[in-house]
């Protein structure tokens, strides 16, 4: 059912955690296609590093194609997805999974045209108070612990697609 891979490299006693994946591997972890993976490379959305020709991504990269996928099963457009980045990047000067990983949780909210990056329960309590029509709220900082946590398990991450379904055997 789920194809999983090892993440550690163990040398002698030790074990390090993996800290380069290759286009495969962020596609089991994260259920992306490879072939998004390619494009959103090619548009400069998540760039790895390249040894060759093959893309290696960092666990920074992994967290960022986790995030965008939360974002896109949420509906954001990949144009909206550009801005939340580059809004995020002008912001706080770091990446998108450097900007998340500190010790407080970071909520995406929007309401379609403002967008608001906040770690207080008081003031995502506020804007939702405040707000004239229905806000979407996200948590980055769930999504970027989740898809480490799967780095650290070797776990594969189901597609949309496939969650919620059930297959049987058939006799």
């Amino acid at each position: 059912m789920f194809q999983t891979f090892t993440p550690l490299i163990v040398l002698g006693s030790a074990a390090y955690l993996k800290t380069e994946f290759t286009s495969r591997e962020v596609v089991q972890l994260t259920g992306i296609s490879a072939r998004q993976l390619q494009w959103w490379d090619e548009r400069g959305i998540v760039v790895p590093a390249r040894q060759g020709r093959r893309r290696l991504y960092s666990v920074e990269d992994v967290s960022e194609v986790a995030v965008i996928c939360e974002l896109r099963e949420r509906g954001f457009s990949l144009q909206r997805v550009r801005k939340v980045v580059r809004f995020l990047q002008r912001e706080f000067g770091k990446r998108l999974a450097e900007t998340v990983t500190g010790s407080s949780d970071y909520h995406l909210l929007t309401d379609g045209n403002s967008l608001y990056l906040e770690t207080s329960a008081q003031q995502i309590v506020d804007i939702l108070k405040n707000a004239r029509q229905p806000m979407l709220a996200i948590c980055l900082s769930d999504t970027v612990r989740s898809v480490r946590a799967n780095i650290q398990g070797g776990k594969k991450r189901c597609r949309p697609a496939e969650r919620g379904t059930v297959r049987r055997k058939h006799a």
